[in-house]
């Protein structure tokens, strides 16, 4: 990988770390938000504030429309304006979790958005915030990250970008979080930019963080950890059968990747699994199915073809079978909840 861009956001809002000028930052919310990244990113800024003993950070909150936003855990959150009266500030957060395409597709946060932009606010994103940005035109020539969860999907749909699995990425005038604790990471890192390392650390503390992420750290757990396995070629297995649930990999070509021969990566798999390998491959593409019923507007053909299954109809067989609704019922549980 090659050298990376200069944080140029960064650098040019810790030259005010020893200013009176508290930073000025504006969270975005959107419908089905996440609660978990939006208060990540929120309250290192606080705690900073109160060590400090001074207003390092001021924050205000807004939605497109300026009415109050329900978080995807079901609690409503008032905001102070609507998203086109907001000027006048050092860094702008989307925050987006469920359907992110639905929320992408509001063009009036994108003009909102490159007019900020336009006069010196760094646009960031949580979580899958990066869609946002990415139809806006804001990631053309960047790099970014967002959730793992919907990194296959963002790389489909916008091919061009530089995409990475990051915890989280500052390019330029433009940031980027997949969510969730790295949230927290995120704000540390702006806090030890613009405060010092000590100040950061000590919020971490009030936090009980003993250890503050760098940003290149993956967002998943190793597959050892993840699945409790021993054995490497059992791991690498499941690796490759992660990074292709769209094209399955028959599972003769599986094993002479992994190096064993096919009766070997059956043992393996039972042994340590419980299940043989087409058994758990197909689980595997059937969770991701589910996740992509009850998170993104995908039509039930493309779910099924992002999931490596042949037709619909094969799909909703497998997935009736496996989960006792067909994916119909799925989509309609999964709205009729929100």
């Amino acid at each position: 990988m090659g050298e990376k861009p200069p944080k140029s956001a960064i650098t040019r809002l810790a030259r005010r770390g020893d200013t009176r000028t508290p930073i000025r930052i504006a969270f975005v919310l959107a419908p089905q938000f996440p609660m978990l990244a939006f208060a990540a990113a929120l309250d290192p800024l606080r705690v900073a504030n109160r060590l400090s003993e001074k207003p390092l950070f001021e924050w205000l909150l807004t939605s497109v429309d300026g009415r109050p936003v329900m978080a995807s855990n079901g609690i409503p959150i008032a905001v102070k304006c609507p998203l086109e009266e907001l000027n006048d500030v050092d860094l702008v957060v989307v925050c987006v979790g469920l359907e992110p395409l639905q929320f992408g597709r509001q063009h009036k946060i994108h003009h909102q958005l490159r007019r900020l932009a336009h006069h010196g606010a760094a646009i960031g994103a949580v979580s899958c915030g990066t869609f946002v940005l990415a139809e806006a035109g804001l990631l053309n020539g960047r790099r970014a990250t967002v959730h793992w969860e919907y990194d296959e999907l963002f790389r489909k749909r916008y091919p061009a970008l530089q995409i990475s699995r990051e915890l989280f990425v500052f390019d330029r005038d433009v940031f980027t979080c997949c969510g969730g604790t790295a949230a927290l990471d995120m704000m540390l890192h702006l806090v030890r930019e613009t405060a010092g390392n000590q100040l950061a650390q000590d919020v971490a503390e009030q936090f009980i963080y003993p250890r503050i992420r760098d940003e290149e750290e993956a967002q998943r757990a190793a597959i050892q950890n993840r699945y409790a396995v021993a054995s490497p070629r059992l791991a690498y297995a499941i690796e490759m059968m992660e990074s292709s649930l769209d094209e399955p990999i028959p599972l003769r070509d599986l094993a002479t990747r992994v190096g064993i021969s096919t009766r070997q990566i059956e043992r393996l798999f039972k042994e340590q699994m419980g299940v043989g390998p087409s058994m758990f491959y197909l689980k595997r593409r059937l969770e991701r199915a589910r996740t992509m019923l009850r998170q993104t507007l995908l039509p039930i053909r493309e779910v099924a073809v992002e999931c490596g299954f042949g037709s619909t109809a094969h799909f909703s067989h497998a997935y009736k079978k496996a989960f006792g609704i067909p994916p119909t019922q799925e989509r309609t549980n999964a709205r009729d909840a929100c």
